[in-house]
């Protein structure tokens, strides 16, 4: 397995959709600013990872999805996911935000699994008993 994390980002120096905005190094965000988005070149590597992935689990999304200078990592994300589903990959889109995210750009449809237990699934996949699942279970 191979972690990918991001190498650049979208920064801004407000919390707010009409903020200043920059591209910078993942590990070099300047001071009194904040990353919320990932950057061209970290797209461009997720992108290639999922689109060589046969099974994709993805919870959280790539930034501020919900302000638009910080939604391309997120589109881009959910379009690669929903791309490789179509060429035979299974996916599972997990969590409230990354739920709303694909429905947001109309992408739910072509996603395998759709939940919103992001947190109770991971755990899950963790090999953690669920205290539902549990009670069912007796």
């Amino acid at each position: 397995m191979t972690l990918h994390i991001p190498t650049d980002a979208v920064v801004a120096d407000a919390f707010a959709e009409n903020a200043n905005t920059d591209q910078c190094a993942a590990n070099a965000v300047p001071d009194g600013w904040m990353a919320l988005d990932i950057g061209p070149k970290s797209i461009e590597a997720f992108r290639a990872a999922v689109l060589r992935s046969k099974t994709l689990l993805w919870n959280g999304p790539m930034g501020v999805f919900e302000m638009k200078p910080f939604q391309q990592g997120t589109i881009a994300i959910a379009q690669a996911v929903a791309e490789a589903t179509s060429k035979g990959a299974f996916s599972l889109v997990g969590g409230g935000d990354s739920v709303a995210a694909v429905n947001q750009f109309g992408l739910a449809d072509r996603i395998s699994y759709v939940s919103t237990g992001g947190g109770a699934m991971l755990e899950y996949l963790e090999g953690k008993v669920l205290p539902g699942i549990a009670a069912v279970r007796g």
